[in-house]
């Protein structure tokens, strides 16, 4: 079946404030969700969405918000991508589940052997399918202790990795993830992550030093002979988009090798041509033993990957990965739409020229305002953590609430992270265009200026 689509947005780019945001029919609809939706989930902005095309989301008011967040990483080509919607569309008319363990079929096949290609290195790899992030780290670290025979894992200061059992033992921060969730699983280690911005001597002493802590903490609370995998992310996401030193990503993987350890990259937020390269790890010149996908890689339907060299993959037993959901039909098909747009758009172009619009703004910000103490992050995935100003590196949560706020209002949809609750993160999809880019970033400066006073 084939669907045809028009390659025009479906959505006109331009924001649009008919209403107070929220207006009231999303107001309305908030007090049924605080009657229906466990509290326990939140919800940062809340205006309801009925359409959304590129950089644009359209509210049940009638309001066109500018998108800075594509739901955390994940519309990466832009919502209603057409070539998305096409392959979508004609997989839902044929079938929508068999459970591939069942009865498997070949849009599976073309999503495993697209990660096999394009994930960084040349060696012979295979690739299994999941729903989510979470999955996808839990079942690295499964397959990480199946093939090493260890049982310890060492993950990193300010790293997030999911909300499962495990996944939350994983995750560095307490609040919201872990609190009252314990008892978590057991084997987990913790080592300082590279953080130049917060490294006690400054950047240049964390590119000296924080390879060397890392391995020390490690060696001494744990023993490398015992760790069967470290998990990192190439950048930090949740944990505040923080960019290790230069060299210390590479020096982790070397030691990793050199002492029997998989080196798993979580890449569920970095990869897919969000930092400039289909995958952060490349920018560093790594070559993860495994590597775990979601979030971007399929236009916003749930699926996720584990990519790893064959010999560590093929060493579970028959049965040992999987599940029923896994690798979904409409899931793959997704994918390989929102895989064939970022390799006929070039969007690892994009986000490189998304980053040349991003930076000069940013740092023309900070020359004005001191509470911005750093600005980070590569390609599409960029940051800025605010402070109390000069001198002082207290982490500046307030400020940051207040002008996450004041862009909400102004139909700006932006996005707060960081262990402290200090940082902004820029994620705009890679299809919004210049313009629309721009005129986010006048809002920005403007609710910046207005709440720093």
């Amino acid at each position: 079946m084939t669907t045809t689509v028009s390659r025009e947005h479906t959505v006109e780019q331009k924001r649009v404030l008919a209403t107070a945001i929220p207006g009231p029919r999303s107001a309305a609809l908030q007090q049924r969700k605080t009657a229906a939706v466990s509290s326990g989930v939140s919800t940062g902005l809340p205006v309801y969405i009925e359409r959304a095309a590129g950089g644009i989301l359209v509210d049940v008011d009638g309001n066109q918000l500018i998108d800075f967040g594509s739901g955390i990483a994940v519309t990466t080509v832009g919502n209603a991508a057409p070539r998305v919607v096409e392959r979508v569309t004609a997989q839902v008319a044929d079938f929508t589940h068999t459970c591939f363990m069942v009865t498997p079929y070949e849009e599976y096949l073309e999503v495993a052997e697209a990660l096999n290609e394009l994930t960084p290195g040349d060696h012979e790899k295979r690739s299994a399918l999941f729903n989510s992030g979470a999955e996808a780290v839990e079942n690295a670290v499964k397959v990480a202790r199946y093939f090493t025979g260890r049982q310890a894992v060492v993950a990193l200061d300010h790293g997030y990795h999911g909300r499962t059992n495990l996944t939350m033992a994983l995750t560095a921060k307490n609040m919201p993830y872990k609190q009252g969730f314990g008892p978590f699983a057991n084997e987990i280690y913790r080592a300082p992550m590279s953080y130049p911005f917060r490294w006690p001597g400054g950047p240049a002493d964390c590119a000296k030093e924080s390879f060397d802590v890392f391995v020390s903490q490690v060696q001494t609370q744990v023993g490398a002979g015992n760790v069967a995998a470290v998990v990192m992310e190439p950048i930090q996401g949740e944990g505040g988009f923080i960019v290790p030193a230069p060299g210390f990503m590479k020096q982790v993987s070397e030691w990793c090798t050199d002492n029997g350890i998989l080196l798993i990259a979580d890449e569920v937020q970095t990869g897919f041509c969000r930092t400039g390269d289909w995958f952060a790890s490349e920018h560093e010149g790594v070559v993860p033993d495994l590597i775990t996908t979601a979030k971007g890689m399929a236009g916003g339907l749930p699926l996720a990957g584990v990519t790893g060299r064959a010999e560590m993959m093929d060493a579970v037993h028959g049965g040992g990965l999987g599940g029923t959901y896994g690798g979904n039909p409409v899931a793959c098909a997704s994918a390989l739409g929102a895989i064939e747009t970022m390799k006929e758009e070039d969007l690892c172009g994009r986000a490189r020229q998304v980053e040349a619009i991003f930076l000069p703004r940013l740092r023309a910000l900070a020359e004005r305002f001191p509470q911005i103490g750093d600005i980070r992050g590569r390609g599409a995935m960029l940051a800025i953590e605010l402070v109390n100003g000069p001198g002082d590196l207290t982490p500046n949560a307030a400020l940051t609430a207040a002008v996450n706020k004041a862009c909400h209002a102004e139909g700006l949809v932006t996005l707060t992270c960081g262990t402290y609750g200090n940082v902004f993160r820029f994620l705009p999809p890679l299809a919004a265009g210049d313009a629309l880019l721009n005129e986010g970033l006048d809002i920005f400066e403007a609710a910046f200026a207005a709440a720093a006073g």
